[in-house]
């Protein structure tokens, strides 16, 4: 396989994993603000909002990733410090610019595309913002 052929693949799969990783939010109630919003270099792959009673609104900033099996980890385990900085720096940025003043979790979809179909996991809060 050519190497652009599998770049395009990778992409393709990649919005794939956001499509589902989107429906599954909308789902659980949370509204979408922006997709694939950037910041220079660095991409926010999905910015939601919810609600909640004690809190108000809740700024949900979600990373997706995804794998096409067989793995040898699970798409959550790619996320490192490196690519969280980033994250976390863009969603400085959208804040900023958006002269928002709410909570902000950093949330995590992790999909997996197998023989059988595809695996979903959401993990709420995934990592924590070192805001500097």
């Amino acid at each position: 396989m050519t190497m652009r052929k599998e770049l395009a693949e990778r992409a393709e799969t990649g919005k794939k994993a956001e499509e589902l990783a989107l429906k599954y939010l909308i789902e659980r109630g949370q509204r979408l603000l922006a997709r694939n919003w950037r910041s220079g270099h660095k991409e926010i792959d999905l910015i939601m909002e919810s609600t909640d009673e004690r809190y108000g609104m809740i700024l949900h900033i979600v990373e997706v990733r995804s794998l096409t099996e067989p793995v040898r980890k699970m798409p959550f385990e790619t996320v490192g410090n490196k690519k969280q900085r980033a994250v976390m720096a863009a969603a400085r940025s959208y804040i900023y610019q958006n002269n928002l003043n709410c909570d902000t979790q950093f949330d995590v979809v992790s999909v997996t595309f197998g023989t059988y179909g595809e695996r979903l996991e959401y993990y709420p809060k995934a990592f924590t913002p070192t805001w500097r």
